[in-house]
């Protein structure tokens, strides 16, 4: 099949990976109510199309996390990305770099921001939870900032783990004796060849970013359950301080969904607020990712920039997340969906197809020009603020 949509790219990820890891990128929390809310809200919102304009020349170039880009998406951290593809986190930041957009990465990933950087021609952004171990963030953040890293995402809605029932059924996490050990290999078995380029080829399975801390020979068991031990739950506003005398560059906030909290990152100092509800991951029943994104933007005003991170699955979206006052969108299982079907090709041509389908959208909305698309795209009656 060649794909044609990221609902595509799902499909041959599906087909390639074991259960145990499509089910980790696929899934959400709990009930997964909020997860179906981020793509089914973005649907609902209805454009006005517009005829006899002349849309020729469209720019999608605009400004996103301080840097200038070819068109308004990011790549969105993603955890253990380098177990869908092999050493896919470099894979997938030489494909951001060729398209002209940012890649985030995740502090949770499988390559380290040293071979991240080292893999691409650019350095990535990256993404950090606030953790106990404060000397650790120190040095990983004096790490970063050596290899020329101008911007950091400070992820604030992942305190604690939530409940992911898909997770439990496919013995990624829950009890983990015999039987979950055996069903973990039948699926490995089942699918030889991510087997042979990942599971034997894609060696080390870890956690890069947090290799110094851990006993030589740790696995990736040992490397998550540190990281889960060390979710700070005791973090306020007043810890940005800390951070702020440790991170002299650019600081975006992700994981915000209230107007209250908006407003307060942007006290503490967060240049980019970045509207998140973790992909669904986090607390079901919350708001969709677009559904919060007005309010934002209406609390937020011109003290930073509004990016939106959840439910985008095509140019179109991209185009409502923008009509409701984004500057743009940070893209999660998408890329994760075409790293696992093709590897950093798929990457390449999954920005392809969304930069296609912005445009297009674009043009038949009447718009020119990115930058200047208002909630005027929308038709009459839309929730856009």
């Amino acid at each position: 099949m060649t794909p044609a949509s990221i609902d595509d790219f799902r499909e041959l990820a599906r087909r390639r990976l074991p259960r145990f890891l499509f089910e980790y990128i696929d899934g959400g929390s709990y009930a997964e109510e909020t997860l179906r809310a981020n793509g089914e809200d973005l649907q609902r919102l209805k454009l006005r199309q517009r005829v006899m304009r002349d849309v020729t020349d469209i720019s999608l170039a605009t400004t996103l996390l301080g840097q200038p880009v070819s068109m308004p998406v990011a790549l969105a951290p993603i955890g253990l990305a380098g177990l869908y593809a092999r050493r896919g986190e470099v894979q997938a930041a030489r494909a951001a770099h060729m398209a002209g957009i940012p890649f985030i990465l995740s502090s949770s990933a499988c390559c380290g921001i040293e071979e991240v950087a080292g893999g691409s021609p650019v350095p990535p952004i990256l993404q950090l939870y606030m953790i106990k171990d404060r000397p650790f963030m120190a040095d990983l953040l004096a790490r970063t900032a050596a290899l020329g890293v101008e911007t950091l995402v400070l992820t604030v809605d992942l305190i604690v783990h939530s409940p992911r029932r898909r997770d439990v059924r496919s013995s990624l996490t829950g009890q983990q004796g015999l039987a979950a050990r055996l069903q973990r290999g039948l699926e490995i078995a089942r699918h030889p060849a991510w087997a042979w380029d990942v599971g034997i080829n894609g060696r080390p399975h870890t956690l890069g970013n947090f290799a110094p801390r851990m006993p030589e020979g740790a696995g990736l068991a040992q490397f998550t359950a540190w990281v889960g031990r060390n979710f700070d739950a005791s973090i306020t506003w007043s810890d940005l301080d800390w951070l702020r005398q440790h991170w002299r560059g650019r600081l975006a906030i992700k994981g915000i969904l209230d107007a209250a909290d908006a407003r307060d990152a942007c006290t503490a100092g967060a240049e980019t607020i970045i509207v998140s509800n973790h992909g669904g991951r986090q607390l079901d029943g919350a708001p969709s990712a677009i559904a919060a994104l007005p309010a934002v933007v209406t609390a937020v005003g011109s003290r930073a920039d509004v990016l939106m991170d959840g439910g985008i699955r095509s140019g179109v979206d991209i185009l409502r997340a923008i009509a409701c006052g984004a500057r743009g969108v940070l893209l999660g299982r998408g890329w994760a969906f075409a790293l696992a079907a093709q590897g950093g090709a798929g990457v390449t041509r999954m920005l392809e197809l969304m930069r296609h389908e912005l445009a297009v959208a674009m043009a038949l909305t009447g718009q020119r020009d990115v930058a200047g698309v208002t909630a005027d795209v929308l038709a009459a009656g839309q929730p856009a603020g």
